[in-house]
């Protein structure tokens, strides 16, 4: 406590800054309570979606794989060597409490089939179908995962912000303001001594 100016006017600052991390430490409670409803909203939706595109894929690879268990490998690469679709990626922000999430949006140009219905093997057509409609699915969940990884980042960030606030910042300046304010009671104390002295003096020269 040596170097801290033990007078009011640093007493005053102290209380202003007190304040202001007062007011800082509920804003940043307020918000890391904020990321974290949006956060287990969109772990929920991930879980959910995620569920979703398992059991697509599940069952597009079973119906993938029992048409084409009578064909053979070379075959069935034969038939997709000339893709005739195109897929464009492209995507937005949201800001979620000053972070920006990605939203992927998708374009298809062109058509999954690649082969003449009379060469490919009943029932592949149904599965590539449920193989595309699991694609929407997984743009959709690249997306909200990379929300949920993203707000995990700022809640941590800002989680250690808050506790630097509660159990650092606020602490060692009350800490001080408190040393100051000790201070400067001895000062007036031992002023009001003198003052006492300096009148006894003048009484008795008199």
């Amino acid at each position: 406590m040596e170097n801290i100016k033990a007078t009011r006017m640093e007493y005053l600052k102290l209380k202003k800054r007190l304040k202001t991390a007062k007011r800082g430490y509920k804003l940043l409670k307020e918000k890391r309570d904020g990321l974290m409803k949006k956060f287990m909203e969109i772990v929920r939706e991930t879980k959910a979606t995620r569920k979703e595109v398992e059991e697509s894929l599940a069952t597009a690879s079973k119906q993938f794989a029992i048409s084409t268990s009578t064909v053979m490998e070379k075959e069935v690469e034969e038939l997709f060597m000339l893709p005739s679709a195109h897929v464009e990626v492209s995507s937005t922000r949201e800001n979620i409490m000053s972070v920006w999430v990605p939203e992927f949006e998708y374009k298809i140009e062109g058509d999954f089939k690649t082969y003449s219905d009379f060469t490919a093997p009943l029932g592949m057509e149904t599965s590539l179908k449920k193989f595309w409609q699991a694609f929407e699915k997984m743009v959709k969940l690249a997306g909200i995962e990379h929300a949920a990884r993203l707000l995990s980042f700022e809640i941590e960030k800002t989680r250690r912000r808050v506790n630097a606030l509660e159990y650092i910042i606020i602490p060692e300046i009350e800490i001080k303001m408190k040393y100051i304010s000790s201070k400067l009671d001895e000062q007036e104390r031992a002023e009001k001594i003198i003052r006492l002295k300096i009148k006894e003096m003048m009484e008795e020269a008199a």
